[in-house]
């Protein structure tokens, strides 16, 4: 048979797991070269798609006349920037989501990624990975943490990968072992008596296919010179076979080699199982391309689209095929062949199929975010209340420093914020409120609100892996801030009119901040003081929880920034009003904790530039 050239292994980072049919598959691991053109092209169709939706809500907005439309403008453009936010960040998890570990850019550069052991990538993996592009992509938007974690890596893995247990791997199969018809007899030769092995070695058979594929190459002397060679050394096995010329003598030799190993013949001196791998692949090589036609058409469209006949028989079929590699691993003594590559990115593409998680039901996304999400923040209280100490002492030092002293709001808050105090002073006396409420904004305003937010959540918990060191920044920075504009409009005697702004949403936008913080101080934990764990099996048991933190924080944040943008600015609600607004939300909020299942046992799974956004003041 023609065997295809080999892999170049040493040149391949491979990683090796155990199936539970306890057969040994070899996944290759991703270069940084082919993760890059992948990341490129998603880069460029996120950026696509932002731009599709800002051009058509422009033209959606200018094209309107009618009142009802100019009405229903605000409205789609805070929904745009809540979906471009949330489509920036969502991108790369929606797709690997529903494509199993590929977005588009992975899936036209066969990569796909898969939870370490080969099994299929996970939502909160896939999550936790690519929130931590917060951090990948530094500085700025270069990816430079992300290169060099991949290029020094063991594994390839940038630090996504590392905290969420996952790695991407390449999928291409390789070439496909050909089986080419046996020589028919020629004319004259009767039938031979059955031969027990080939008569050469596969290294003489490699060598003799070699220099007969080249030998019109060479001049007459050299090609003289290696067939008289190749006539002392192969005297035996040629001494059956006549010829017209000493080349004639040889192409015999070589067709008749390679007849042997189509019919199954091991070759002259293997031993033991090693004398079962020709027949192994002379048997299997046109059952292993059909699988690979139909292993193809899963990956594409997934085990359902096959129907339930034929998923029967895929499974069977990856069973017999896992079968065959265990047998061909034993037989070739653990030899990089072509038809062992081959046969293992079968099963091992057959195996991440067969083993997918199915697709989340809403039931399950329910009980995550009203059972799983409130039982983690009571299991995590010591953690959140540390976050929320390092966020509230400052804001209060910062608010009794300015009242005290109003000069220092100087150096603790930016410019505009001192003019829109000064400003508050007019605004209070007219009861026009904290800021200008044109009403048709509101919609667009809770849009542009909810969407720094998460940026700054977003931060607060990715960059837990930094030690806590860019966490406590965030907690830090964002009570100065706050606690510097309450002393200053408090020193202005102007409080109340920054209360009645901030009380509606202040409660669930402050708590959401301290839960984020919170996962990232976890995160931080996990890094600084693994205990008796090592820090893999640390990150494994805890990113999960940092992660369902980070979920009840955007879920705070979605009805904080709607409340900020639709009910804070209202100029005319009193502040009694404004209060009991907070005071409700307080009670959700402590319901929606204390009503939650009972704490869940930690699962095994998974924690992009700093966001151009400063933390908020409100």
């Amino acid at each position: 048979m023609t065997v295809p050239p080999r892999p170049r292994a040493a040149l391949e980072n491979r990683l090796d797991v155990e199936t539970p049919e306890l057969v040994q598959v070899t996944y290759t691991i991703a270069g940084v070269g082919s993760r890059a053109r992948a990341a490129m092209l998603d880069h460029a169709i996120m950026v696509g798609l932002i731009i599709a939706a800002i051009i058509f809500w422009t033209a959606l907005s200018v094209a309107s006349k009618a009142a009802r439309d100019l009405l229903a403008a605000p409205w789609i453009g805070g929904v745009m920037l809540i979906v471009v936010t949330l489509g920036y960040w969502g991108y790369f998890v929606f797709f690997e989501a529903i494509w199993d570990g590929q977005t588009p850019g992975k899936r036209a550069n066969r990569l796909r990624v898969v939870r370490e052991g080969g099994y299929s990538v996970t939502f909160g993996a896939s999550a936790t990975r690519n929130l931590l592009r917060i951090v990948d992509m530094q500085p700025g938007f270069l990816y430079a943490v992300a290169v060099l974690g991949a290029a020094f890596s063991e594994r390839g893995r940038r630090l996504g990968d590392i905290v969420a247990g996952t790695l991407v791997v390449q999928e291409d199969l390789g070439a496909i072992p050909a089986v080419p018809a046996s020589r028919a007899p020629r004319p004259g030769e009767g039938p031979a008596a059955p031969a027990l092995h080939a008569a050469l070695t596969d290294e003489e058979f490699d060598l003799l296919d070699g220099f007969i594929a080249r030998q019109r190459e060479l001049a007459d002397d050299r090609r003289a010179a290696f067939v008289a060679q190749f006539l002392a050394r192969f005297a035996e096995p040629l001494r059956t076979l006549d010829g017209t010329t000493p080349m004639a003598r040889l192409i015999r030799l070589r067709d008749a080699e390679r007849a042997a190993r189509d019919r199954g013949l091991a070759a002259r001196d293997d031993t033991g199982a090693a004398r079962e791998r020709h027949a192994i692949v002379a048997q299997g090589s046109a059952r292993w391309s059909a699988f690979a036609s139909t292993l193809a058409a899963a990956q594409k469209g997934g085990l359902a689209r096959l129907g339930e006949a034929r998923v029967r028989d895929f499974v069977r079929d990856y069973r017999e095929l896992a079968a065959d590699l265990a047998r061909l691993r034993t037989a070739t003594r653990g030899q990089d062949a072509a038809d062992v590559f081959y046969l293992n990115r079968l099963v091992a593409g057959a195996h991440n199929l067969v083993y997918r998680r199915r697709a989340l039901p809403l039931r399950t996304i329910a009980r995550f975010c009203f059972a799983d999400v409130p039982a983690e923040i009571r299991r995590s209280s010591r953690v959140i209340l540390l976050a929320g100490f390092l966020m509230y002492f400052p804001m209060a030092i910062s608010w009794v420093a300015v009242v005290r002293e109003p000069a220092v709001a100087a150096t603790l808050l930016p410019t505009s914020m001192l003019d829109r105090a000064e400003d508050g002073i007019r605004r209070a006396m007219e009861g026009t409120g904290y800021i200008p409420d044109p009403e048709i904004m509101r919609p667009t305003m809770a849009g542009w609100i909810i969407a720094n937010n998460v940026k700054v959540a977003i931060a607060a918990f990715a960059l837990g892996v930094s030690a806590g060191v860019g966490t406590l920044w965030i907690l830090v920075s964002n009570g100065i801030s706050i606690g510097a504009v309450f002393g200053l409009y408090a020193s202005k005697d102007i409080l109340p009119l920054l209360m009645a702004f901030v009380a509606p949403h202040g409660v669930l936008e402050l708590t959401a901040i301290t839960l984020a913080g919170g996962g990232g101080l976890l995160v931080a934990g996990v890094l600084l003081i693994p205990g008796e764990r090592s820090r893999r099996t640390a990150f494994r048991a805890d990113a999960p929880r940092a992660l369902r933190l980070f979920a009840g924080s955007a879920i705070l944040l979605l009805v904080a920034g709607s409340i900020e943008g639709l009910i804070s600015p209202i100029p005319y609600w009193p502040l009694e009003l404004k209060l009991a607004v907070s005071a409700l939300t307080g009670v959700l909020l402590y319901l929606y904790v204390r009503l939650g299942a009972p704490p869940v046992t930690a699962r095994a799974g998974a924690v992009a530039p700093l966001p151009a956004t400063a933390p908020r003041a409100p």
